[in-house]
């Protein structure tokens, strides 16, 4: 159980050092979060400078709310059991809001309804009340949660005279959507532009054709779940250990951009691997963390006991893996484009899209060297669409052989290159 004074006295240092440090660092992430410009990623900005989302606005108005609740110091004035119940209060807004939003989406796709507009005023009218409600509460709850979380890295040895430097912030927002370019011949990340969330699917890919046609690239526009701007952006959800996971993902890369690997992300696509594997890693690690302290009930349950395998009869086929089937695209995929055959990686791609889509998931509007480019970097858990490449395993093995996720961030946050974290490994294998 966590001691209630504990827990003030950690809400009246960190809210004071936030108005210190809210400003400072804010501005300086602000350049950092944008993309460093090359002759390439000016090439594609010809297709998407009308396009483009505006950092700077939204960060001033983040930072505006932040200052505000900081100054307040709401959280500070609840008893520390109400904190919890109040978070919990949020996601379950938060839920009923998504759940309104799908209803009126439904409402106006049926063909039985003639005037939508009028059938759908009740539920558009009870979709202002919540939202009225999610204003009012959203402040004090991301307050509370960066608290937790804050509280969280504390225990786990991640800050500096006791507290997170720089301190965990962040904001819930419609996120921008990513347009990821890669070279046909080889995958690789050249571009990434952060583009307006209201972007709608056919002007998605209408703008994907044109940077295709007129570049000979590939390219995808993604959704993301948050960006390391200061404070941090994640988009709005009602799952708390998701949101958890992601705002101490992107605090993680707060962090790194006050070191070595954080400022040298850009340099080459093996730092960024490290950047994000490591964000990953530990961002799961806080978030199990945050869980256990403040919301045991959903802490997922232990894994049940392995079976002892038993043969699988000739005629049932094996579960489709998501990830195990990814992988092996990945590979596949690197091979023919190595052999140079790039026509027939890409009709191997779309011919596995399908197979994927065949099984479930049709999120996958487009499987492409773009699509592995973006996704590739995320190699926190082996498989998936990082494929055979060496360095999301070492950063994996580099935490395994660390004894606590502090010395393992701490060691990798000072590294500014792949054969830094090699030499580490080699360094720590038996």
């Amino acid at each position: 159980m966590i001691k209630s004074q504990a827990m003030k006295t950690n809400i009246s240092w960190e809210s004071s050092a936030r108005l210190i440090a809210l400003l400072l660092f804010g501005m300086l992430t602000l350049n950092s979060s944008l993309i460093q410009l090359t002759n390439k990623v000016e090439r594609v900005r010809a297709f998407t400078r009308q396009l483009e989302f505006d950092y700077a606005s939204w960060t001033l108005k983040a930072l505006q709310i932040k200052l505000l609740e900081s100054s307040l110091g709401s959280a500070a004035y609840l008893p520390m059991d109400a904190h919890r119940r109040l978070v919990l209060e949020y996601m379950e807004l938060i839920a009923n809001i998504q759940n309104a939003e799908r209803d009126l989406e439904m409402l106006y796709a049926s063909p039985e309804i003639s005037n939508p507009a009028l059938a759908s005023a009740p539920l558009r009218a009870k979709l202002r009340d919540f939202e009225a409600q999610r204003q009012k509460l959203a402040p004090l709850a991301e307050s509370i949660l960066q608290e937790q979380i804050s509280y969280a890295v504390s225990q786990l040895g991640l800050t500096f005279l006791g507290q997170p430097i720089p301190p965990v912030l962040y904001h819930a927002t419609p996120l921008p959507l990513a347009l990821i370019v890669s070279p046909r011949e080889v995958i690789r990340q050249d571009a990434n532009l952060s583009l307006i969330p209201e972007l709608s699917l056919e002007e998605q890919i209408a703008l994907e054709e044109k940077v295709d046609q007129a570049l000979n690239v590939s390219s995808l526009v993604v959704k993301i779940g948050g960006v390391g701007t200061y404070p941090t952006m994640v988009q709005q959800t009602s799952s708390l250990d998701w949101l958890s996971e992601v705002v101490a993902h992107e605090w993680v890369h707060n962090y790194l951009t006050l070191h070595p690997l954080g400022m040298s992300y850009m340099s080459s696509a093996e730092l960024r691997v490290m950047n994000e594997t490591a964000a990953s890693i530990a961002g799961k690690e806080i978030a199990l963390k945050v869980l256990e302290l403040f919301y045991a009930e959903l802490l997922p349950p232990p894994p049940p006991p392995t079976p002892p395998p038993t043969p699988t009869p000739e005629t049932q086929p094996p579960a489709f893996d998501f990830r195990r089937e990814m992988h092996l695209t990945r590979v596949t995929v690197d091979q023919l484009l190595a052999e140079g055959k790039i026509e027939e990686a890409e009709a191997y791609m779309e011919m596995r899209r399908r197979i994927f889509w065949e099984n479930g998931y049709r999120h996958l509007r487009k499987l492409n060297q773009a699509y592995f480019a973006f996704y590739g970097a995320y190699a926190d858990e082996p498989g998936g669409a990082a494929g055979e490449d060496p360095v999301g395993a070492a950063v994996r093995a580099l935490r395994a052989q660390s004894p606590s996720l502090a010395a393992f961030l701490k060691r990798i946050a000072w590294m500014w290159s792949y054969e830094q974290l090699q030499a580490a490994v080699a360094e720590a294998s038996p």
